[in-house]
């Protein structure tokens, strides 16, 4: 004659913990990939700022004689981004009576898969 039982065996709960272990572990590794995507995305999304900030400031400049002396050259000092380098060369460029530079900022940091990179052409008023 079979007894009713009145709580879990002992197998039982080693299957239970089991699942719930795996659960936990699953959240855990969920969790720290989304942090990670998130922090890159953050450090990419900044260096496109400050390649767009550049590329900004060099197409306002009125003096297109002292581009070269004002924007040319590598900066790694950010307050709020350490480690982070931008790089700004300038190409000058005359064909067919026309003078213009070619203005390439690039941008590298921790974080930072592939240096983020844009050019932009400024023509001679």
């Amino acid at each position: 004659m079979k007894t009713p039982r009145d709580g879990f065996t002992l197998i039982e709960i080693m299957i239970a913990m089991s699942i719930l272990l795996v659960v936990m572990l699953t959240l855990m590794t969920m969790t720290g990939r989304t942090v990670h995507t998130t922090t890159l995305s953050e450090r990419e999304q900044a260096a496109l700022q400050l390649v767009t900030d550049r590329t900004d400031e060099v197409r306002t400049n009125p003096s297109y004689a002292n581009l070269d002396s004002l924007y040319a050259g590598t900066e790694s000092s950010f307050a709020t981004l350490a480690g982070f380098t931008r790089v700004t060369t300038i190409v000058r460029t005359t064909s067919g009576g026309h003078d213009y530079k070619k203005v390439t900022v690039t941008v590298t940091g921790p974080g930072v898969t592939t240096p983020v990179s844009r050019t932009v052409t400024v023509a001679a008023p």
